[in-house]
């Protein structure tokens, strides 16, 4: 029989994206490096957490109200700390009993319920087309079948929202949780000026504009602009030398977060060398994990702070 021709490329690619979730499952038995459940919410039983993300500032999208007519009446951008979390949970329960578990655990931790629905009530396709998900194989949605819920809480003046969107793929269930921490945004520029300062006067000086994404030790695009004061302090006092230094929080391994640490410092050191022309002789690296910590690693604040770049005076 001769080979099928002329099959439409959005097919073809729809059986690719099939076939990648289907082996990540099988493949996937423990949680992804670096990951943890959000604390008071946890996870279903018998689950693996499959994708994790962590913003300090980001937006999130959730819709507090069904659709109508195809059309969100009651969506919401929610900008300040942001935390997607997806989960695989093998054969088994229901997309319900998974679904109702998430309901329970929130309603405990105190969310009030905006918005409690299933597939055809709360708008079908054009309502997953409405929310963030992460992206497949981490996370899977069928349009066609599908829970979603979205909670408030305030508490001690702060505001934070919750959604979980619960669906299947074959028959893993897959289940996201989003919280939006609501916050304005910190201003963590370090001019070139604070950084000579900080070096002068307690030899070191920390910084928060240098991003890389969960687990990763590729530089983000938006640590551009403190890369750019580094450059501009090292090429202002061209005597200068300085040790660029990676820290972690106690999040995963200790031998792991050393490594990390290391790989992110030498990554902030490439990138001067390789954009901004310092010479490599003036820039050291080292990774010290979480063995330097300015804040408590028992709170989310404190492990913001952990996770840094220093600059080092020799």
């Amino acid at each position: 029989m001769p080979a099928p021709r002329n099959i439409p490329g959005s097919l073809v690619l729809a059986a690719l994206l099939c076939l990648l979730a289907v082996t990540t499952a099988t493949a996937q038995t423990r949680d992804v490096a670096g990951s943890r459940d959000y604390p008071g919410i946890g996870r279903f039983a018998g689950s693996v957490i499959t994708g994790y993300v962590v913003k300090d500032f980001d937006a999130a999208r959730m819709q507090a109200a069904a659709f109508k007519d195809g059309q969100p009446t009651d969506a919401r951008r929610l900008e300040g700390r942001v935390v997607r979390i997806a989960y695989r949970t093998n054969p088994g329960p229901s997309i319900l009993e998974v679904s109702r578990n998430f309901d329970t655990q929130l309603a405990k931790a105190g969310f009030e319920t905006l918005l409690a629905c299933d597939t055809d009530a709360c708008g079908a396709i054009p309502f997953t087309e409405n929310i963030d998900t992460l992206p497949i194989p981490q996370m899977w949605v069928d349009g066609f079948n599908y829970r979603y819920f979205a909670g408030r809480k305030s508490e001690g003046g702060r505001e934070t929202y919750a959604s979980v969107i619960v669906s299947q793929n074959n028959q893993d269930i897959y289940a996201q949780v989003t919280v939006a921490e609501l916050g304005a945004i910190a201003n963590k520029m370090v001019d070139a000026a604070a950084m000579a300062k900080g070096l002068g006067e307690t030899g070191h000086i920390a910084l928060y504009g240098i991003y890389f994404d969960t687990d990763k030790a590729v530089l983000k695009p938006e640590s551009r602009p403190t890369l750019e004061q580094i450059a501009k302090l090292l090429t202002s006092q061209p005597q200068l030398n300085v040790f660029i230094v990676g820290h972690t929080d106690s999040q995963g391994a200790y031998e792991y977060n050393l490594d990390l640490s290391k790989r992110r410092a030498e990554a902030v050191a490439a990138e001067l060398a390789k954009s901004f022309r310092i010479a490599q002789a003036r820039l050291r690296t080292a990774g010290v994990g979480l063995l330097a910590p300015v804040g408590s690693n028992a709170t989310d604040a404190g492990r913001a702070l952990n996770r840094r770049v220093e600059l080092v005076a020799p």
